[in-house]
């Protein structure tokens, strides 16, 4: 199962990842990642946060990142569920998860698809903060963690 989604609503962590293990027999490993809303970022409070996007780029973006990570990776499923619209804090932001035969291959290729969507993605996120509203840029430590995977 490879499958990417691009929603509004909330996705139930538990029921996503027994979808994925269903999908083949022979997954010995799956990894999870998600991702929150925090109450805190850059030393100011965060009330919320709105996610925009742009329909159909957004996807095939996350697709081509799903794709280069199973060039890379012998991986049996992987799932990438981002939300949009608004979120509050402790709301969960993404889900990804990865399966695989083995454990080393499922950490890797999980950690490769967050560390590109946090660049490539076409995703804009808004915070609410008690001095109003403001774009979040995008951090060099994403860059950073994008960067090691070229060197691999």
């Amino acid at each position: 199962m490879i499958e990417v989604r691009v929603q509004a609503g909330d996705f139930d962590l538990g029921a996503e990842v027994a979808r994925l293990r269903a999908g083949d027999a022979r997954a010995g490993a799956v990894v999870t990642f998600v991702g929150t809303v925090r109450d805190m970022n850059d030393g100011a409070q965060v009330a919320g946060m709105e996610l925009e996007h742009y329909p159909g780029m957004t996807e095939r973006a996350l697709e081509d990142i799903v794709e280069q990570a199973r060039a890379r990776w012998p991986l049996l499923g992987a799932l990438v569920i981002h939300r949009i619209g608004p979120l509050l804090p402790r709301d969960q932001i993404v889900l990804v998860a990865v399966a695989s035969s083995h454990r080393g291959e499922a950490f890797a290729a999980c950690e490769f698809i967050i560390d590109y969507l946090k660049t490539d993605a076409p995703f804009w996120k808004k915070e609410a903060t008690p001095d109003g509203g403001r774009w979040v840029d995008a951090r060099d430590s994403d860059d950073t963690a994008k960067a090691k995977w070229a060197a691999r």
